[in-house]
């Protein structure tokens, strides 16, 4: 392929029969578009002495306002050290709150302050400005295709998991 002249589409039939190479360049491809999804983000939490893990704790529980510290350690698949340690700064710091459960005392449900909210709003501008912008650049057939691409990457516990919260939208 000559510089600067984009790859030939993909016929269905072709993509039976991906070649090492062309899934060694979309490895790399998610390597650095993950890279490029990250990066405001960390722009924005690196002020706050924040890392991804308080990134993603902030974007679930916002999504599911109330779930269990036993729900998202499910859902991030880490540690109960990990999140308590994540947990524990957010909450310092007046980001999240932490309520026990009415029907089991030892359950802890989750929910974002107001300035949780904030940040979790800064964060995900961020993020969609940029999918909104290589969306737009990539066209619908290629939105959808990259949906169904990533959803049959997901191992099929997570997939389950997607599926509720694609469920639970607004």
């Amino acid at each position: 392929m000559a510089e600067g002249q984009a790859p030939a589409p993909y016929s269905n039939e072709n993509l039976l029969f991906l070649t090492d190479e062309q899934l060694r360049q979309g490895i790399e491809a998610m390597f650095f578009a993950y890279r490029g999804f990250t990066a405001d983000p960390d722009r924005i939490l690196a002020d706050l002495a924040y890392g991804r893990a308080h990134h993603r704790a902030v974007h679930f529980i916002n999504r599911a306002p109330g779930t269990t510290v036993n729900n998202l350690l499910n859902l991030l698949g880490v540690t109960k050290q990990s999140l308590n340690r994540v947990l524990r700064t957010l909450i310092e710091d007046g980001l999240v709150e932490s309520r026990v459960g009415r029907n089991d005392k030892r359950e802890r449900h989750l929910f974002l302050t107001g300035q949780g909210k904030a940040l979790e709003q800064k964060l995900s501008d961020a993020q969609r400005a940029r999918m909104r912008a290589a969306f737009r650049d990539a066209g619908p057939e290629a939105v959808a295709g990259f949906r169904r691409v990533l959803e049959a990457m997901m191992d099929r516990e997570m997939r389950f998991a997607y599926a509720r919260l694609k469920d639970n939208s607004p």
